[in-house]
C-alpha cells in the first residue's frame, strides 16, 4: 500500500486522541484538550531541537547552533500565541468541566519538566510527581544527571580559548545553572568582540526571555480563568506559577549587562 497523507501522519490516530469527559460534552472542553495536546507536541519538538543544539555545541558547529536557536525561538513565539486562543474560553466555560479533570494538572507534564531540566532550571523534588520505575521518571532522572544546555555552552567556551573554572566544569548537575562571577570577564570579552559567539549569547538570552514570557502569560491566563482558586492536581494554582517568574535560566548572561 502506498504512503498517503493520512497514513504518513497517522491522522486517524491523531484525531482519535481528543476525548472530552464532561456530559454533553461541554463545548469548550474540546478547545482545552486540543490546546494542551498541541503544547505537548511542541514540547516534544523543542526537546528534539535542544538535544540537537547541545550536540552541535559539542561538535563546535556554530552555524548549526545559530540555526537551531532560531527555530526554537520561533516555536516559543507560537506557544505564547496559543495562550491568546485559550483566553477566548471564559471562566464560566472552564468551570463547566474543570471538576472532571480530577487530579490532572499541567504541573504533571513530564515533557515540560524535561525542558526545564535540559535548560538548567532543576529541582529534584519534581521527580516525586512521577512514580519510581515509570518511563517518565526514568527520562527525568536522565535529564537531571546530564549536562544542561548551559553546561554544553560552557564546555564549548573552555575548548575554544575561553578557560572556565574547574568548579563550574565539574559542578553538581542536579542543581540549577549557577551564577558564576568568575566567568564574567570572558563573557564580557565575547560581547565586545561582537562575533558569532556574542550572537549566540544573545539568542540564549532571547530563549531565556521567551520562556519567562510564556510563564508570565500562563500565570495571567490562569488568574483570568480561576482567580485565586487552588489548581488541579494539588497545586496552588496561580500562586505556584507566580513563584516561577523571573528565575533566569542563564543568570550570568543577565548579570553582565551592567558591566558591558
Amino acid at each position: 500500500m502506498s504512503v498517503t497523507y493520512t497514513s504518513y501522519l497517522r491522522i486517524d490516530d491523531l484525531l482519535a486522541c481528543q476525548q472530552p469527559v464532561s456530559p454533553g460534552p461541554e463545548h469548550d472542553e474540546m478547545l482545552f484538550i486540543v490546546i494542551h495536546q498541541v503544547y505537548e507536541l511542541w514540547f516534544k519538538q523543542m526537546l528534539h531541537e535542544l538535544d540537537h543544539l547541545a550536540a552541535r555545541l559539542d561538535a563546535d558547529d556554530l552555524p548549526a547552533v545559530q540555526a537551531t536557536l532560531r527555530r526554537v525561538l520561533t516555536i516559543l513565539k507560537v506557544q505564547v500565541a496559543q495562550i491568546d486562543i485559550l483566553e477566548t474560553m471564559t471562566p464560566v466555560s472552564f468551570l463547566s468541566f474543570r471538576y472532571r479533570l480530577d487530579q490532572a494538572s499541567g504541573f504533571q507534564s513530564p515533557q515540560f519538566r524535561q525542558l526545564e531540566f535540559l535548560l538548567g532550571h532543576r529541582d529534584a523534588r519534581m521527580l516525586g510527581f512521577h512514580p519510581e520505575g515509570g518511563e517518565a521518571r526514568r527520562r527525568l532522572e536522565e535529564r537531571l544527571a546530564a549536562p544542561s544546555l548551559w553546561d554544553h555552552f560552557v564546555a564549548y567556551l573552555h575548548r575554544n580559548g575561553h578557560p572556565m573554572p574547574e568548579s563550574l566544569l565539574a559542578r553538581d548537575r542536579a542543581t540549577s545553572n549557577p551564577l558564576t562571577e568568575a566567568i564574567h570577564p570572558a563573557l564580557i570579552a565575547i560581547y565586545r568582540e561582537q562575533g558569532d559567539l556574542a550572537q549566540i549569547c544573545e539568542r540564549m538570552v532571547d530563549l531565556d526571555e521567551g520562556l519567562q514570557e510564556w510563564r508570565y502569560r500562563h500565570v495571567k491566563m490562569v488568574e483570568r480563568t480561576i482567580g485565586v482558586k487552588p489548581g488541579t492536581g494539588g497545586s496552588s494554582g496561580a500562586d505556584y506559577l507566580r513563584r516561577t517568574l523571573f528565575q533566569p535560566l542563564f543568570p550570568d548572561l543577565w548579570a553582565i549587562r551592567g558591566e558591558l
